[in-house]
């Protein structure tokens, strides 16, 4: 970007979603950071209120961490359609579109559970090509995906804004939304590798971005994929030695859900590229791969429940 406004103005950062989970996770790092940050609640749908919001706060980033991924989980958006539909794709739209009125960067949350990888007979590894930002979205077998890549697919053309794609996010608790707790509350779970987003690891990364004006695509995961075996073995491992659990194949898993699942990887490349970039910057940004990340992230968490149990003693 090259709008005036942006370089020389402090940053003041309006977050997207408060009182969501990865909203609440950026909230509180740029605080650490001493970052000028606000937050809201508005429903980007709401056009008359997000133009009130974004004149009152005059932000020069924004970081749209909302939209509608269903609870308990994306089987949700099955049923209420329109609702998604208002959230992830009017919505997103409208956020966007006024904030280029405005000269204001934005960042969108995104996902990459907007493609399906092949894999080998036993799905135990991947069989084709990770996925670049310039692939066609090859999967729409659940209504929140179908709607997250029709919404990209728009928001290429905002000239102001970037795309973030995580996938299957982790964070260092054990929070409902963590793709861990998910797993590890299943009765039986699948085997697949896939592409996931270490929270800890990418968070940073995304206001270095933002500062950074970045635009367009990019995955957001940690490089390489990991199997839900993997993640599991090492959760067992590392926090949890009498835990155990149960597999089923993708055909089982079927009958017990209302939308299918997308599995992938993506090809992290372009961000571990801006990266090393701003690494040679001097800012302090890190993204392990996937198999290291989760043995960090793992150890950071048994830290955090020592120290709970500790101030509890």
């Amino acid at each position: 970007m090259t709008d005036a406004h942006n370089h020389q103005s402090p940053p003041r950062f309006l977050i997207w979603g408060q009182g969501g989970w990865v909203a609440g996770h950026l909230e509180t790092l740029l605080q650490h950071q001493g970052k000028d940050v606000h937050s809201t609640a508005v429903r980007m749908e709401d056009q008359a209120e997000v133009r009130k919001v974004l004149d009152e706060i005059k932000p020069t980033h924004v970081i749209n961490c909302a939209g509608k991924t269903g609870r308990p989980n994306v089987d949700w958006c099955e049923d209420h359609k329109l609702d998604t539909i208002r959230a992830n794709v009017i919505g997103t739209l409208i956020l966007a579109d006024e904030c280029e009125k405005r000269g204001v960067h934005i960042t969108v949350m995104a996902t990459g559970c907007i493609y399906a990888s092949k894999y080998n007979n036993d799905r135990t590894q991947v069989a084709s090509p990770p996925f670049t930002e310039t692939d066609t979205a090859n999967f729409d077998g659940s209504f929140y995906s179908y709607t997250k890549s029709c919404v990209e697919d728009v928001l290429k053309n905002y000239p102001n804004t970037l795309i973030l794609r995580l996938r299957m996010p982790v964070s260092d608790d054990l929070h409902g939304r963590n793709f861990v707790t998910k797993i590890t509350r299943y009765a039986k779970v699948v085997n697949v590798p896939n592409s996931n987003s270490i929270l800890h690891d990418l968070m940073p990364v995304v206001v270095a971005l933002a500062e950074h004006n970045e635009v367009g695509v990019v995955n957001f995961t940690n490089p390489g994929a990991i199997s839900h075996n993997e993640v599991l073995a090492l959760y067992k491992q590392i926090i949890d030695p009498s835990y155990t659990w149960q597999n089923f194949t993708l055909e089982e898993q079927a009958k017990v859900i209302k939308a299918d699942r997308s599995n992938c990887e993506l090809d992290a490349s372009k961000l571990m590229g801006l990266v090393k970039r701003y690494q040679a910057e001097g800012v302090e940004v890190e993204v392990p791969e996937i198999h290291e990340a989760y043995r960090r992230c793992f150890e950071r968490m048994k830290e955090g429940m020592q120290m709970r149990e500790g101030a509890q003693a």
